[in-house]
Formats: structure tokens, C-alpha cells, sequence
């Protein structure tokens, strides 16, 4: 059986999931909900997606992203997309057990270059399993 690769575009600027968020009243209680940019760019994100990615993976997955912003502005964050991944991609974005994001200026065409590949959750650098203690830290 072969493992789970997929590699996608999504054309469009992702906004921050942490930075644009909106207070409601839901039910009379207060609520922080997504803002309509972020809502608008799910949308969209999903819309595209469905068109690429024909199979969906319940295996653990490594995501890697190269998110090009259409100015220096934003912050790396791709915690939209792999929202907007969840029933597409794969079920629930629990199973990103690993992920790499990389920050791009493109102010002509912004967009994600995404790849989703099933991983092995042990597949570790080296460099970062360690036993020692906090107090044992190397620099270079």
C-alpha cells in the first residue's frame, strides 16, 4: 500500500488565526469567532481544495507549507489552513503530527504550496530527543 503524499496550491492570503479574531454574543454570552477575512478564506481554501485533493488520509500526517504573503506585514501562521484542511485532507488536524512552515513575500499572487505526506511519528532529527535537563543546553 502507498503512503499518503500529497502535494496542492491555494491561491490567496491566509489570515491569522490568532490575530484576527472578532468578539460576538452568542446565546448572550460572550464569544471570540473568526473574522469574515478568515471565514472568506476557509471558504475559498476549501473551495480549492476539493478540486485537488481527491483522497482523504486517516494516518498520521507531516504537513510542510510555504505560505507566500502579499506583504511583510502578516506573521507565519498556518493555523487556518490546516483548519481548513479538516474533512478534505485528512479527518481531524490532530493527526499533523509534524509540520514545517516556511514565510514568502509574492504581492502579485499570494498563496500556500502545500504538501501532506503520512509520516512516522518517531522520524526525529537527532538533534532534538534528548534526556538531559534544561539546565544542560548546548549552543554554537
Amino acid at each position: 500500500m502507498e503512503k499518503f503524499d500529497c502535494t496542492f496550491v491555494i491561491f490567496g492570503e491566509p489570515a491569522s488565526k490568532a490575530n484576527s479574531r472578532k468578539l460576538v454574543t452568542l446565546g448572550g454570552r460572550p464569544a471570540f469567532i473568526k473574522s469574515q477575512k478568515a471565514r472568506d478564506y476557509v471558504t475559498e481554501f476549501q473551495r480549492q481544495c476539493r478540486e485537488q485533493v481527491k483522497v482523504m488520509t486517516d494516518k498520521d500526517v507531516r504537513v510542510e507549507l510555504m505560505i507566500h504573503y502579499a506583504s511583510r506585514r502578516p506573521d507565519l501562521d498556518e493555523s487556518v489552513i490546516l483548519d481548513a484542511m479538516q474533512g478534505i485532507v485528512y479527518a481531524n488536524d490532530r493527526q499533523v503530527k509534524q509540520r514545517f512552515a516556511y514565510w514568502g513575500l509574492d504581492r502579485e499572487v499570494p498563496r500556500a504550496v502545500i504538501r501532506v505526506v503520512e509520516c512516522d511519528i518517531m522520524d526525529i532529527p537527532e538533534h532534538l530527543v534528548t534526556t538531559r535537563t534544561v539546565d544542560t543546553v548546548r549552543t554554537t
